[in-house]
């Protein structure tokens, strides 16, 4: 894209595209958002050994045989998946204002 761009002789002000307020909206939900994800999935990830080494909490019998460890431990791998595909529809959405704020430029919004 950006050989393109020198082919065509289109110069972009990136200083000018971060200081648009849009683009810092954009940017603030999208650390909000990835923060927010991390800290779900890490704190979900490192309370299986803790509870595990720590407590008998889910060393109890939950169907037959099958201890609650191993049902917590299927749930991160759903959890895994369900947060893929939630990191993907937002990604489309946050590339779908990306390209919003890059028109807004291109229409003359965030020059200076």
């Amino acid at each position: 894209m950006a050989n393109n761009q020198a082919k065509k002789g289109i110069v972009i002000d990136y200083d000018s595209i971060a200081n648009q307020e849009s683009f810092k909206s954009l940017v603030r939900r999208k650390n909000s958002f990835l923060w927010s994800m991390t800290a779900i999935f890490l704190s979900a990830y490192m309370l299986l050994p803790i509870l595990t080494s720590y407590t008998t909490i889910l060393h109890q019998k939950a169907f037959g045989e099958i201890t609650w460890v191993w049902i917590y431990a299927a749930g991160l791998f759903i959890m895994t998946w369900g947060l893929c595909h939630l990191y993907v529809a937002k990604a489309n959405s946050f590339d779908r204002e990306a390209k919003a704020i890059i028109a807004e430029y291109e229409n003359g919004g965030g020059r200076r």
